[in-house]
Order: C-alpha cells, then structure tokens, then sequence
C-alpha cells in the first residue's frame, strides 16, 4: 500500500504544523464525478492514518450527487467494501479560508494494497506514464468558469444570479463583483499554493473565471480538483453559492473547461511546435489533435458528463458542436493560439465545467498518446466561422449518445483502462435512468426527436430539422435567475444560446 511511512518524516510534519497553530488536515480525494470526498483528522492521528491509511466505504466512488449508491462493481454487489485512503504528504498545502487546518489529497487503494483501479486520480497517472512510454509528457493549463448565486428569499429556490447585470464582459472590480468574491478567491487559492494566475468577471452575468498555471498532467489535475473544491468552500464562507453546473441558465451561456495543451520530451522542451512545419507545428503535435480529433465523440462523455452538458451545445454557442480544429478559431472544437516556439499548445474546447478535473485531463492525454502511436494526420483547418454541419462530424447530441461512443472506442478504453471505463459507463448509464424515473414521477413528458441523420462520416445531413433549423431543442426548465421577482422576463435574442469565447 504505497511506500513505507517514514515516521521521522511523518513527526516532523506534526511538528512544524503544531508550531503554526494547525492542529488538523483535510485529507481529500475525487469520488467518479469529482467530488470532493474526505476527513478532517486530527495531527495526532496522522502517524495511524499514514500507517494504517483512513477506512472509506468504497461505494463513495459511486455516490451520486443526492446520495443514491449506485450499483456500480465493487460497491453494492460486494458486500460495500472498504478502500483505504492514506494521506500523500506531498500534495500538503496551507488551507487559509479555514484557520487552524492544512489540507493534503490522498491516495486510494483496495484492502489487497492495490490503487484503486476507478481511482481519478490513478487513472490520470496511468495515462501520463503511458505517454512517459513515448518520450513526452502533456504539460496542460487549466481554465475553468462557474456562476455564484446569493441568497434570495423572494426566489423559488431559494437564490438568485449574483451581480446579475448585463454587459460586465471581462470587467474587473466591483463594477461585475460587488462583494469581491473573485478577488478573495483568487488571494486565498494563492495562499493555497494552487498556482493561480487569474481571476475575471465571465461574459455572461453572474460567472466568473479563474485560471491556474500550467504544469504536468497529474499536478495540473490535482490543482483544478483543489481549485473547484476552493471555489465552492470559499462561496459558501461568504454566504453564497457557486456552481460548475454546463449550463445552469437559459437565458446565459454554459460554463467551459478549456485545456491548453502542449508537448514536452524527456528534457523539458516543447515539441508541439516546428517552425518549420506547417502551420509552424510539428510532427507530434498535429498527431494530438489528430488524436483528440479521432477519439472526440468518446471524450465527450467524460468532458461532458451530464445530462445537462449538453444543453450547452449549439450552432452560434462559442461551444463547440462539431469536431474540428482550427488556426486561432473559437468557433473550432479544438483551437490553436497564435503563440508557436516555448509557448506552442491546442486549446481543448470541448469540456464543460461539471467534468471531473482528472478524467478530462486523462482522457485528452489519452487521446493524444493514441494519435502519437498511431501517427494519425488531423484534416484540413476550419476556415472562417465554424458550425456548418456538411463541414466536420458532429459531436454526441446527448450523454446516452456520448457514452455509447466511449463503449465502442476500444483503443480509448484500452488506454483509460476497462475496469474504470464500465465503472464510469454503469455510473452514468444510471444516471440517465434516475433522471427518466424522477421526470415521470413528476409527470413531465418526455420529449423524443427524431435522431440526426449522419453520413458514413459522423457528418450531420441537411434533412435533420435541427441542423436546419438551427434551434434549441426541447427540454425541461432548468433554473431561473429569478428575474420575474424584479418585475424581468428572461433576456431575449442570441444571448440564451451564448457561451463565453475565453
């Protein structure tokens, strides 16, 4: 079960904590969806959780959000196990919206002493040591958007959009923030040591974006699990409330995950980029977009793992709705910034901000180590505004779509490895069928459109209403911002299919 405890390590900790008045340690882990699962232990219990690791029930990896276990395997069919979770002492940080605490992640392994295969995290470091194999390592900087809410007693629900005023695009002070909520986050996440760079109001009302600095796969996915767990804690101490939800509105854009991802060899270099190659990359790096490109419609089920990822699809979104890539193009599934040389990347569109940090980052490296392996060539670059849909193959339309593409990618899931791909896909299957019994519990109809018709190519055909129509389709009412309690219907126009271009 991991490496031996070096309890002189282990007592100089407590010591140094004892000294700076901290007298506990949040120990956290992701469960399948990235929730932050975990226990406050006491410093003198940490030599016992280092030798004999914290006992969890090992169905919390399966939990859903309203506290359903799902029969996922290992959980409910074996008698609900233990895993055991030991504190990694190297991930220990400062906690500052929690005085007298520090905060470290911990590793999960199964009572053989094994990691536990539906481990997050061990799935992302699997991944990264599979791309070890080919000589390079996904560096990956990490952009995340959320809302915040404020209570309101006069909504249904109890809260209301914070600052809920249009046309604070990209502001900055108290103009879009009138608490300052974005500017203690971003103190406190620095103070965390989780290697933030930036905070700003978002393009629609209400939501914000913090960005962290770049680094390796698994540190990268460790620092954005940390920072959506930091944003929500650091809300809820201000009285507020701040969701990562795809599209919690619709009336305002979705919130993304975009990943910007580069290349390094074994010395550190970047070799995504060739200035002699064309379009001023190299070799390697036109085969991870081919990569990300050949394996998308699998990616889209653990970048948009919701039923309601998928409401943020759409021609004229700024999100993607078609897998395509393109030279600085926002319209574009997977986008090349302008900067080549030290700073040569893609920028990853597709992802909302509900996905677990970990399995995105996980399933981008393994898309691209199988474009390296496999020395795919991506097509041409989309040229001009993107959403013609004669012009690339469509994206899954929905999360059931989504996840039947995952199934069938064999090669994706040889690499993400199986034991966690049927645990996720029984996870979210069953979250499709929680959904479908709680809409007929409520008597709401079920709406059933006809399937997009597609060529052999994935591409959509002119005959399906809605590429023709370019509409929303149907679906049930997500939540308001509460704008009829001020005498406001919902903002008319293309703002109800927008999403930010960040």
């Amino acid at each position: 079960m991991g490496n031996p405890v070096d309890k002189e390590q282990v007592a100089q900790v407590i010591e140094d904590l004892r000294a700076r008045g901290i007298d506990v340690i949040r120990v956290s882990y992701p469960d399948l969806i990235g929730t932050d699962r975990g226990r406050d232990v006491l410093i003198d219990e940490l030599p016992t959780a280092m030798g004999h690791g914290i006992a969890f029930c090992r169905a919390v990896f399966h939990t859903s959000p309203r506290g359903d276990v799902v029969p996922v395997q290992g959980g409910l069919e074996d008698g609900l196990p233990d895993i055991k979770v030991v504190p990694d002492l190297s991930t220990l940080t400062d906690l500052p919206w929690e005085p007298g605490a520090a905060w470290c992640l911990g590793e999960t392994f199964a009572q053989d002493g094994s990691p536990a295969p539906e481990s997050p995290r061990e799935v992302a470091r699997s991944v990264a040591a599979k791309l070890g194999e080919l000589g390079v390592g996904a560096v990956i900087g990490p952009e995340l958007e959320f809302y915040v809410m404020e209570p309101d007693p006069t909504c249904d629900r109890g809260w209301k959009r914070y600052a809920d005023e249009p046309g604070n695009v990209y502001v900055v002070g108290r103009k879009g923030d009138p608490k300052g909520i974005a500017l203690s986050m971003l103190r406190h996440m620095r103070d965390a040591h989780l290697q933030v760079t930036a905070a700003n109001h978002e393009f629609s009302a209400g939501q914000f974006e913090i960005n962290l600095n770049h680094s390796e796969l698994v540190d990268a996915a460790d620092r954005a699990f940390r920072m959506k767990s930091a944003v929500q804690e650091i809300a809820r101490h201000e009285g507020m409330l701040a969701t990562f939800m795809a599209k919690p509105f619709n009336d305002e854009g979705g919130s993304g995950f975009h990943l910007h991802v580069s290349l390094v060899d074994e010395s550190g270099e970047n070799v995504f980029g060739d200035p002699e190659g064309a379009d001023g990359l190299s070799a390697r790096g036109r085969q991870a977009i081919a990569g990300v490109l050949k394996h998308a419609a699998g990616l889209a089920a653990l970048l948009n793992p919701t039923l309601n990822s998928y409401k943020r699809f759409g021609p004229d979104t700024l999100a993607p709705w078609l897998i395509d890539w393109g030279l600085d193009n926002r319209s574009a599934m997977v986008r090349i910034p302008p900067e080549r040389g030290s700073a040569a990347r893609m920028e990853v569109r597709l992802g909302d901000a509900t996905a677990n940090p970990y399995l995105a980052m996980a399933a981008i490296g393994a898309a691209i180590y199988l474009g390296l392996r496999d020395g795919l060539e991506p097509p041409a670059p989309l040229e001009g505004y993107g959403y013609d849909p004669e012009s690339a193959p469509m994206l899954p339309q929905n999360l059931g779509e989504a996840l039947d593409a995952l199934q069938a990618d064999k090669e994706l899931t040889e690499v993400l490895g199986e034991y966690f791909v049927t645990s996720f896909i029984t996870y979210k299957r069953n979250e499709i069928e929680r959904f479908s019994r709680l809409r007929d519990r409520l008597g709401v109809p079920g709406v059933r459109l006809p399937p997009v018709a597609r060529d052999e190519g994935g591409r959509a055909r002119r005959s399906a209403p809605f590429v023709l129509l370019g509409v929303s389709r149907p679906r049930l009412r997500s939540a308001r911002p509460c704008a009829r309690a001020r005498g406001r219907g919902p903002r008319p126009g293309p703002r109800s299919r927008r999403t930010s271009p960040a």
